[in-house]
């Protein structure tokens, strides 16, 4: 999901986010990407092509974001990353892996 927290927003730096300018669904309806059930799989779709997959699951990990399809992943999803990876700084996971 490409509309970010505002709470968490407000000291990052402007080119911390910059992945949102790349994101597929930037142009889209955002009410598409908060849905319940079944739904969830056609809306996590949506992501799968993504240039910015990454960066947008890591931000939704690391911040705790609660609703919505981020990164392709569910809520349910997120959820049991965050418990079975408790402290971990997912943007750092995901940028040391791609520089591999």
């Amino acid at each position: 999901m490409c509309k970010p927290n505002r709470r968490h927003d407000l000291a990052r730096p402007a080119a911390e986010l910059e992945w949102i300018t790349r994101a597929q669904c930037r142009e889209g309806d955002p009410d598409q990407l908060f849905v319940r059930g079944a739904a969830q799989r056609k809306a996590a779709a949506l992501c799968r092509h993504c240039p910015v997959l990454t960066e947008c699951g890591a931000y939704a990990l690391d911040n705790r974001v609660e609703f919505g399809i981020w990164g392709g992943m569910t809520e349910r999803q997120r959820r049991a990353l965050l418990a079975a990876h408790p402290g971990v700084r997912w943007s750092e996971r995901f940028t040391a892996r791609h520089q591999r």
